[in-house]
């Protein structure tokens, strides 16, 4: 009986094993195909990004052996005597993109948490897409809207009350022109707000409803609700959205370069004119000569990606470190 039993098993067994089949099999059924081809298109992201940092290291190879790492610690940029720095470029980057964020995360998440908790849904659904129009408006649009709308009101209204009160900070003082940092931060604001408003609306409104319903059952507000519930649930993709608004920052070109002033110099205040990276080598790699200066303005481009890549990376560690306390809890 026994051995019976122990017989019926093993076809039971070999009945359930899984069949293996030749590979020509398992291409006329598709699964081998759909593999190959989405782990070749996941591959070739990676080869993407080798090449391209192998073809910038590999093109500034000539400003990288003259100067080694004094290139990031000096400020002289002078083409005619072939002396190339690119500490005014990163603190211009650096500070433009700060300053953004600092202007464009409240008013994003404002907007994003009303869209997605507190607007009708009608209401919201019209803003949403007219902010994602926003997003998709051309940068180079942006800096003429910045020329000549926000310029003029800048130097007339808003910089005036800002000497007035706070004048006494090194940040507002000296004259101002119209092109400044501050002036680029103001466009790079505008410009990342809706990436920010639209990441976080739709991080919000993936949070469960039984989130909200088991606050509401006891009795708490909306706003309750949204500031204790919903926001905390929510918000590792709302920094999220930070450094992706950030990293939009880091590369705009054309809108930073039509308002910035394009001067190479540290200046401790925002009122004064500045230079970016991304703006420098639009500026003046069709005019670079001489193997230096295009090896220099390259080697620009290698520290704007490698600035780029700390930034996602940190972002990447810092969502995980979110993660893995919220798995503790």
């Amino acid at each position: 009986m026994a051995s019976e039993t122990n017989t019926s098993s093993q076809i039971l067994a070999a009945h359930d094993a899984p069949v293996k089949l030749s590979l020509m099999e398992r291409l006329k059924k598709g699964d081998e195909v759909a593999y190959l081809v989405t782990f070749a298109s996941a591959l070739s992201i990676i080869l993407i990004t080798c090449l391209l940092v192998q073809h910038l290291w590999v093109d500034s190879a000539v400003s990288r052996h003259t100067f080694g790492w004094k290139f990031l610690k000096t400020s002289t940029w002078d083409p005619v005597n072939d002396q190339f720095g690119a500490l005014p470029f990163i603190y211009g980057t650096v500070v433009t993109a700060l300053l953004a964020l600092l202007m464009a995360v409240p008013v994003g998440f404002g907007a994003a948490i009303f869209l997605a908790e507190l607007a009708p849904r009608k209401v919201s659904n019209i803003l949403t897409f007219m902010i994602e129009l926003l997003a998709a408006v051309p940068s180079v649009i942006y800096g003429l809207l910045g020329i000549f709308v926000m310029l003029p009101l800048l130097r007339d209204y808003i910089v005036p009350v800002l000497q007035k009160f706070f004048g006494f900070l090194p940040i507002f003082q000296g004259a101002f022109y119209g092109v400044s940092y501050f002036s680029a931060s103001c466009v790079l604001a505008i410009m990342i707000v809706p990436f920010i408003v639209s990441i976080s609306r739709e991080v919000l409104l993936a949070v469960p409803q039984a989130q909200r319903e088991a606050m509401m059952a006891l009795g708490a507000t909306k706003w309750d609700v949204t500031w204790k519930s919903v926001v905390p649930y929510a918000q590792r993709g709302m920094i999220g959205s930070i450094f992706l608004a950030l990293a939009r920052a880091l590369g705009e070109t054309m809108a930073v370069t039509m308002v910035i002033g394009n001067v190479p110099q540290i200046k401790a205040s925002l009122l004064a004119p500045g230079y970016t990276i991304a703006a420098v080598i639009a500026n003046e790699f069709t005019e670079a000569t001489g193997d230096l200066y295009i090896n220099a303005l390259i080697e620009l481009a290698l520290v704007l990606f490698a600035v780029t890549m700390i930034i996602n990376a940190v972002a990447r560690l810092l969502m995980l470190g979110m993660k893995s306390q919220e798995a503790t809890r």
